[in-house]
């Protein structure tokens, strides 16, 4: 049996000294040990899988943390970790309590720049490098950027800025043909134009080249009366030969050199290249060709598939899933359903057509679905101008990506109050991806912009209803649901929305009322089956509306009880508890009220049950606090109370 040799790598250094051979067996070992852990823990497999050569090869050339790497998005750094001293907690990858599955800076000196979302390598790399200068600090930055990231609008403003200032930044861009466009994505790595690019491309990253060509460049320009003319006009040539040879033109343009494309997964090369990229002086891109999901061939052959694994075994080489119906399926169905009926819907997101439950919708009506690439901003306001067309979109995100595109919700869709219906998966507690994706903000983001309508659905049946509202309405709608699975049994009965009321549950007459809506409805339903198998009996509203709330009917229901408990799932700083428990004190409504959301701090991986039971937010807890009538915990909150006789 093999000796191990990841087993005995406690720091980059350790890389320095292995042989091609021993580099190859570890790569074999680091591939065996993600997907040990990713099947077992859940995890991006595929974009791990597709990096592990390069990894060992930035590792191996450059001097990490001197040398910083800047990961963008972070989803494949499960190599870097195991590479970095890592490898005795690799185990407990996304758990609680665990590693991260992104960079985070608080594991290790090798993360550099904590990342979640894509896109933003090349500007936080390219600020590493100018702060490094000017205090006076040695070491390259490199940011390693995927393809898809590269569609959004903020890696061409770092690329623009860093052209700009001709640092000797270097970008390596791991095109895995996953989502850039043709004129890069496509190229063939076997086609005698792609080897005599390569071989080229290698060439001018070389010492000796760069130092000629410096030498050529300021011989041209001492020529008497014509020199700068002369090497202007050489210039304008090279562009127009390097244009014939490689598709480089936007990062010339922009004033980068380019190296590629080169075999992502030839150690040997990657190897040689990045020894001639780290002597050069000047901004340049390293275009390396990946295969995502490679080593593991059910990844390799549907890496979308394999992207995002859920925490399950492999039955004969392959992932099982469960029977059950999640809120992003259940989306996914009402809007098929009501685009059936109506041609004038239509489908946007953002590179998560997978993910949002949109890859049927694509399927059944092609043309009416628009995957936008990582370009979030892009998909909002192209989603106003479909509208301002007579269109009816329905844009599918993220919660936690919709931060990135809140200027264009409210300049772009609520301002001129356009009915583009935006439905927000994951919202909430997303558990093990950590701090970087959780949906905790859009409710205190979005609840003060005039205009917008927002709902929270509590299942499958409700969120159908509500869609079939939204796209009645005339003006801008979020739909907001949790990365959940959908409980029948706490389902709400059809009944019909209506503006700003939610649904009075089993009202009993009692003097207590919970309140519920979206993800955390189903806790507070359970939570009220626990109460009442001990004797405390409640009324369960589930409030259905962020906004707005029918003041009148809210002052009415709320004037009933003796007490009130509201809970959410959502930063309860700016959230809709705070808005009803200011709403309770400006009319003086005389009850004991009470609200429980997430507190004022950052939630790292670990389960969604786990984190709701940690904050006192799954069933047990919330029973437990009504019973108690715990203060000051959680911001549990008394607004107002009053003695009875």
């Amino acid at each position: 049996m093999e000796k191990s040799i990841l087993s005995s790598i406690k720091s980059p250094e350790n890389l320095k000294n292995l042989t091609i051979k021993e580099l190859k067996q570890l790569c074999a070992e680091i591939r065996r040990d993600i997907i040990q852990v990713v099947t077992t823990n859940g995890g991006h497999l595929s974009s791990n899988l597709g990096v592990v050569e390069l990894t060992v090869a930035l590792h191996r050339v450059f001097k990490s943390p001197k040398d910083k790497i800047v990961w963008d998005v972070g989803h494949q750094t499960y190599a870097h970790k195991l590479l970095t001293g890592r490898k005795e907690g690799f185990q407990s990858l996304r758990l609680k309590g665990g590693i991260s599955g992104f960079p985070k800076r608080t594991e290790s000196e090798h993360d550099i720049i904590e990342t979640g979302h894509a896109s933003t390598s090349i500007s936080a790399a390219l600020g590493l490098l100018v702060g490094q200068e000017l205090s006076g600090k040695e070491g390259k930055v490199i940011a390693v950027i995927g393809d898809g990231a590269l569609t959004g609008g903020l890696a061409f403003e770092g690329l623009n800025n860093a052209g700009h200032l001709r640092k000797n930044l270097i970008i390596v861009l791991n095109d895995n043909k996953m989502a850039i466009s043709k004129n890069v994505g496509a190229l063939s790595r076997y086609s005698a134009h792609s080897i005599l690019s390569r071989y080229l491309s290698r060439i001018t990253a070389t010492d000796y080249y760069q130092n000629l060509r410096d030498r050529i460049d300021r011989g041209i320009k001492v020529v008497p009366a014509f020199g700068y003319q002369i090497f202007e006009c050489v210039v304008k040539l090279k562009k127009g030969i390097k244009a014939v040879f490689f598709n480089e033109t936007l990062f010339s343009e922009l004033g980068f050199e380019y190296v590629g494309p080169i075999d992502g997964h030839n150690l040997s090369h990657l190897l040689q290249v990045f020894r001639a990229v780290s002597k050069l002086n000047r901004p340049v891109v390293v275009h390396v060709i990946t295969t995502k999901g490679a080593g593991f061939p059910q990844a390799e052959g549907n890496p979308t598939l394999y992207h995002g694994v859920s925490p399950l075994a492999l039955v004969d080489g392959k992932l099982e899933k469960k029977n059950t119906l999640t809120f992003s399926e259940a989306f996914s169905a009402s809007l098929i359903q009501e685009a059936e009926k109506d041609s004038r819907i239509v489908a946007i997101t953002a590179a998560m057509a997978d993910g949002t439950g949109l890859a049927p919708f694509e399927k059944r009506f092609p043309n009416r679905f628009f995957d936008v690439g990582i370009a979030e901003q892009h998909a909002l306001t192209f989603a106003a101008g479909l509208a301002s067309a007579g269109l009816k979109p329905v844009v599918s995100i993220y919660s936690t990506f919709i931060q990135r595109a809140v200027d264009q919700v409210i300049h772009d869709i609520a301002l001129p109050g356009l009915p583009v219906v935006l439905c927000l998966d994951r919202a909430g507690l997303v558990g093990s991806d950590g701090e970087t994706h959780q949906g905790l903000y859009d409710i205190p983001i979005f609840r003060s912009i005039p205009g917008l309508t927002i709902l929270a659905p509590s299942g499958a049946g409700e969120l159908s209803s509500m869609l079939s509202y939204a796209l009645t309405l005339n003006r801008p709608v979020i739909i907001r649901y949790p990365r959940s699975i959908c409980c029948p049994a706490c389902e709400t009965p059809d009944v019909p929305v209506v503006t700003g009321q939610g649904f009075l549950e089993g009202e009993t007459g009692e003097d207590t009322l919970l309140i519920g809506a979206g993800g955390i409805y189903r806790e507070v339903f359970k939570a009220r089956e626990i109460l009442g198998k001990k004797g405390v009996k409640t009324d369960l509203y589930n409030l259905r509306f962020i906004k707005p709330l029918n003041e009148d009917y809210l002052k009415q229901l709320l004037s009933c009880y003796r007490a009130v408990f509201c809970f959410e799932e959502s930063a309860a700083l700016g959230g809709i508890g705070e808005q009803i428990g200011a709403f309770v004190l400006k009319e003086k409504i005389k009850t004991e009220y009470h609200y429980c959301g997430l507190a004022d701090k950052v939630y790292p991986n670990a389960t969604r049950e786990e984190l709701l039971s940690e904050n006192r937010l799954d069933a047990q807890g919330i029973a437990e606090l009504v019973i108690s009538k715990e203060m000051g915990r959680l911001r549990l909150v008394p607004l107002v109370s009053r003695s009875h006789d």
